[in-house]
């Protein structure tokens, strides 16, 4: 079966991190916990709570950097990106990989349809995210329910295709950071995604309101950092292609991923043995969207 890989971006999240590591279903291939110079002692909390975690440092600042850090230094066959405030529950993760199993090439989270939800939404987002993902759908051609969800899954074969800049550093005279380092990245995620045609699955998710500390999240100015993403990404060009090969065949007989050398043991490779059937959106590139 598929290996999976959980990727935990955390800036100073010490006190949510044992319940999040809690949820995370203990057959996955591998735990990383992308760190951005926190200093309440969020790593150490997540080594003593998972003592195979591999933690990474971020290269520049924000959420974006450190998906995008994360994922370069993923191995297993799909990753999971995974908020660490606890307001998505990694217990979800193989609802996702079964529309991944299903032929997916990409899964997103969405709370606006049967099955999903948020407890901690407000009436303002919520109609802010309706309207910018209806902005996002008329010019990429898609028929997402939900944008402004950062709960994502897909084959890791696909990193290229989403461009993240995980390396470069930054410019003397910069802000702290590059185009996509900040909240931005989930909607730079899901345009270049529609871009390049990929098939992606909508995977009804629960949102929590977080556990402890105080959310970034600003209505205003989040809105315009997503509004401007998708205008800016219309014209740039689209991130070099995957080459055309077909998904690797999945049966249970084969044994899992092998690690890499040098890396720390970890538990086996997810199962889906938990896995249950969902009800999916599907859509890619031209073709109708359909329920599977």
């Amino acid at each position: 079966m598929p290996s999976v890989s959980v990727v935990v971006p955390a800036l100073n999240e010490a006190r949510n991190i044992p319940y999040v590591f809690s949820r995370i279903p203990a057959d996955v291939y591998e735990v990383i916990l992308v760190d951005g110079f926190s200093v309440d002692g969020t790593v150490e909390i997540a080594s003593q709570v998972r003592p195979d975690v591999r933690v990474v440092a971020q290269t520049r600042k924000g959420k974006g950097n450190a998906l995008a850090c994360g994922f370069a230094a993923a191995t297993g066959d799909i990753i999971a990106a995974v908020d660490a405030d606890g307001s998505a529950d990694p217990g979800e993760i193989p609802r996702f990989v079964a529309a991944l199993l299903d032929g997916a090439h990409f899964a997103k989270g969405t709370r606006f349809v049967e099955g999903g939800g948020s407890s901690d939404i407000t009436r303002l987002r919520s109609f802010g995210n309706y309207a910018l993902t209806n902005f996002f759908n008329v010019f990429y051609g898609r028929n997402y329910s939900d944008l402004c969800y950062g709960f994502n899954v897909f084959w890791r074969r696909y990193v290229p295709v989403l461009g993240l800049d995980a390396t470069s550093p930054l410019q003397p005279d910069g802000d702290g950071g590059l185009w996509g380092d900040g909240f931005e990245v989930e909607t730079l995620i899901h345009v270049r995604v529609a871009k390049a045609g990929l098939v992606v699955a909508e995977v009804p998710s629960f949102e929590h309101a977080r556990i402890h500390g105080v959310s970034n999240l600003n209505a205003f100015r989040d809105g315009r950092r997503v509004l401007h993403t998708i205008l800016a990404e219309r014209g740039r060009p689209q991130s070099p292609a995957v080459l055309d090969v077909a998904e690797p065949s999945i049966s249970p007989q084969q044994p899992p991923v092998a690690q890499a050398p040098g890396e720390i043991s970890s538990s086996p490779a997810f199962t889906g043995s938990e896995q249950e059937p969902v009800e999916v959106l599907m859509s890619g590139g031209d073709s109708a969207d359909r329920t599977v």
